[in-house]
């Protein structure tokens, strides 16, 4: 590690600590040639999803709109933020986790769906019917069907 004052390579480690997410270490770090002391923080770099669209498009996976869509779903129910920031969590994980960085995105939304599922039945049911693009009240009554055996 580069010193920021003097521009020395020469460098310790003087105390290392982990940052409340758990997700970044914070270093103090001490220049063994000018003697000052400077901080760094140290993460984990994420891979990469890239989430295969319907049409066949390719984009990013972005936890921000799976949070939206879920959000959305969950209005005037009882889930609450936290548990909706635990799903995302959740789903990011397992996706991370896949033998691939390409996805379909019908995979993220059942994995999401299944989640949801277990948190409240009429989230669940807005989020698939968006998701899963029902366009008629058989689409929905089929789905509640499967929800009530």
């Amino acid at each position: 590690m580069k010193c920021p004052y003097c521009d020395s390579r020469d460098t310790e480690v003087v105390e290392t600590r982990d940052s409340e997410d758990s997700e970044t270490i914070r270093r103090r770090r001490s220049c063994l040639k000018c003697e000052k002391r400077f901080t760094t923080y140290e993460r984990i770099e994420n891979i990469l999803l890239i989430v295969i669209k319907k049409d066949g498009r390719r984009e990013q996976f972005d936890r921000d709109k799976l949070k939206t869509g879920l959000l959305k779903a969950s209005e005037k129910t009882t889930v609450s933020l936290d548990a909706i920031e635990k799903l995302v969590a959740e789903v990011e994980r397992e996706l991370r986790g896949a033998d691939s960085v390409e996805l379909d995105s019908k995979k993220v939304g059942q994995l999401a769906a299944s989640k949801l599922k277990k948190l409240d039945k009429v989230a669940y049911i807005r989020f698939s019917s968006v998701f899963r693009r029902f366009v008629d009240v058989e689409d929905f009554e089929k789905e509640v069907q499967k929800l009530i055996k």
